[in-house]
Formats: structure tokens, C-alpha cells, sequence
């Protein structure tokens, strides 16, 4: 039976009593969801689940004595201080609640909440569609009242990751590895054209190299402009001093973390730890080695400055990314004032 043609299953999965049909129903049949056999379910020991217990208590106590500590716990009218309920997915009929964090392991558990929405693991190992597209088939965008009401009976989870890190892989991901002709390939070619200095050699990448994103990425957010949903803080995406998580996973963590939500939800026969574009080739600190040693440290502080509230809600450090940051340039008024003797090189932009 298709589930577009079951308005009861239709509400039960989407909290959605409007019947809306697709060009994704046939691939829909949630009244058959395969279950993972009994040798291949992964689980956590008791003791392990008594760890990760105590770890997510700690993450929640950090989240909230910072949220009280910088007042984003107070509803104000900036995207800050304001809930945001646009980007949580719903399934009340497995009573879990995700806020996707995109390059946090969205791809992985876009997967899964595809998975409980009713579409084939078959199907979506093979699709050329983009798993938002055919998740937001299945969960409507939901107003901040529905969220509250559906979180009285489900876990809320998000995955955090750490700023820099998920930064640096939005950057390749969206830029280096750009889909030709896509939106990000477009809009790199206009950061080129916008930032790239006179006197580059012909053999220049064809994408923004990352000192270029960067600078583009900053004057975005000075100018207060739009930012893509990859770029975006996640404390702005999620509001998470203003809706409640039960669960706080983390990228460092997530093995175990995923265990341990899989196991509080009870879904261990449907769904499994997904490992979906985990990374192109070097490991992570490598590339951060590489790619953030090209920044100079005013840069970082820029960076920091706004992606702050996700170090501190999330427990996050920046302090080794100046060890391998670039000294401040010196404009060259001052670097020749300094020369004449004319300014104190105690003046001097910190190094």
C-alpha cells in the first residue's frame, strides 16, 4: 500500500493532516519498512550508555549555563534571539525531532529520517535526488506552537561539530568540489572576480581559494547579508537556547552518540549509524594544517567573532588555529610610518 494513498499513516509520519501528493509517492511505502536483521544491530554496552548518559549531561549543563551566561535564552527580535522552528524535522510516529545542521553529518542522518519517512534504503542508495528535497516531501516545515507540541512525547537531538571544521568542509565541498554549472559554482566564479588579487599566474585554481572564500565570507556578515545554509552558524540555524534538546551528539563523538540516540529512541531494528560523504581524501587535521595556516589572524577573528555562541553553547576551542594562523599584514601607510620612525612599533596590529 502507498503511503500518499494513507492519510492516517500520512498524519501519523508528517504531523500533517493535509494530504498532499508527489512525484516521490511511489518510491513512499511506510506501512513496509524494512527491519535490520537481528546479526547486523549495532548497540552500546550498559556501561557505555551509562557514559554517554553522563556526557550528554554535561553538554546540556554547558548549553544552558552558557545560554543564561550570554543571554540567548531571552526571546528577543533579532535571528539570534528569535526560535527557529523552519529547519527541525518532525516524525511523530517514531517521536524523534532533528534540527539539521548541514556538514554536521546531515547527509548521514538525512538518510535515516528518509529511511522512517517510508522511502527503500534500495531507493535511496541509488537516487540522483537530493535528500532534502525528498525529506521536506514527508515533514513539512512546522510553526514553533507544532514544535513544542510534538516535543512532549519525542527526543530532540542535534549534532554539533566544531565551527572551523565544519566550515572548512563546506568550503570544499561546495566550492573545490562544486557541481559545474550548479549554484555554488556560479556564485565561486563571482567570488574570484570580486576577490581575487591582480598578478595571479595562469595556474590559479578555478575556485575561490580559501583566503578569498573567507574574505567574502566575512564581508557577508558585516554587510549583514543572507548566508547559505552551509555557511550559516549553527546557533542562528537551530536557536538552541530557545527550543529544548534532549540530545546533544557530536562529530568527535558520533559513533557512540549515535548508538546511544538510536538506543533512547528505540529504533535499532529500522534505522543504523550511516556514514555518507565522511570526507575526500586527507584527514582532518591535515587539511585544517593546510587550509587555515593560509589565513592571517585578523581573519580568524573575524571568524570567531561570528561563529562565537557555537564555540561557547558547544564547548569549542580556537585557540590552536592562531598557532598556525598568518601574522597581520601591515598596510603599507603604517608599515612606512614605522620605518620613518614616526609610529611606535608598539602600535603595530598584534602578529
Amino acid at each position: 500500500m502507498l503511503l500518499g494513498k494513507n492519510k492516517d499513516l500520512t498524519i501519523a509520519a508528517t504531523g500533517n493532516s493535509k494530504k498532499k501528493h508527489s512525484k516521490y509517492d511511489k518510491y513512499i511505502n511506510e506501512t513496509h519498512i524494512p527491519l535490520i536483521p537481528d546479526e547486523a544491530i549495532q548497540s552500546l554496552s550498559e556501561s557505555d550508555m551509562l557514559k554517554v548518559e553522563k556526557r550528554m549531561e554535561r553538554r546540556r549543563k554547558v548549553l544552558v549555563d552558557k545560554c543564561s551566561e550570554l543571554g540567548l535564552d531571552v526571546v528577543g527580535s533579532d535571528p539570534w534571539h528569535k526560535p527557529n522552528p523552519w529547519e527541525f524535522l518532525v516524525n511523530k510516529k517514531y517521536h524523534i525531532i532533528w534540527c539539521n545542521v548541514f556538514k554536521a553529518a546531515s547527509s548521514s542522518w538525512m538518510f535515516n529520517f528518509n529511511i522512517l519517512a517510508g522511502y527503500s534504503p534500495e531507493f535511496l542508495h541509488k537516487t540522483k535526488e537530493i535528500f532534502l528535497h525528498l525529506a521536506r516531501v514527508r515533514y513539512p516545515r512546522v510553526t514553533l506552537e507544532e514544535l513544542k507540541q510534538a516535543q512532549n512525547d519525542s527526543i530532540t537531538f542535534i549534532i554539533a561539530r566544531h565551527p572551523f571544521e565544519r566550515l572548512l568542509s563546506a568550503y570544499r565541498d561546495k566550492f573545490m568540489f562544486a557541481v559545474p554549472h550548479s549554484f555554488h559554482d556560479k556564485l565561486g566564479r563571482k567570488i574570484i572576480r570580486t576577490y581575487r588579487r591582480k598578478g595571479f599566474d595562469n595556474h590559479a585554481p578555478k575556485h575561490p581559494t580559501f583566503p578569498e572564500f573567507i574574505r567574502w565570507l566575512l564581508d557577508q556578515v558585516k554587510q549583514g547579508n543572507y548566508l547559505d545554509m552551509h555557511f550559516v552558524a549553527s546557533t542562528r540555524f537551530c536557536t538552541p537556547c530557545l527550543i529544548n534538546f534532549d540530545i546533544i551528539m557530536k562529530f568527535e563523538t558520533l559513533e557512540e552518540d549515535q548508538l546511544y540516540l538510536i538506543e533512547k529512541t528505540g529504533l535499532k531494528r529500522v534505522i543504523a549509524p550511516e556514514w555518507r560523504n565522511m570526507g575526500k581524501g586527507k584527514n582532518t587535521l591535515e587539511l585544517l594544517l593546510q587550509f587555515f595556516s593560509q589565513l592571517t589572524r585578523r581573519e580568524l577573528d573575524g571568524l570567531y567573532d561570528y561563529y562565537r555562541y557555537d564555540f561557547e553553547l558547544f564547548d569549542y576551542s580556537v585557540a590552536s588555529y592562531y598557532n598556525i594562523a598568518k601574522p597581520n599584514e601591515i598596510k603599507i601607510p603604517e608599515a612606512a610610518a614605522i620605518a620613518l620612525g614616526k609610529v611606535s612599533t608598539s602600535t603595530k596590529v598584534k602578529a
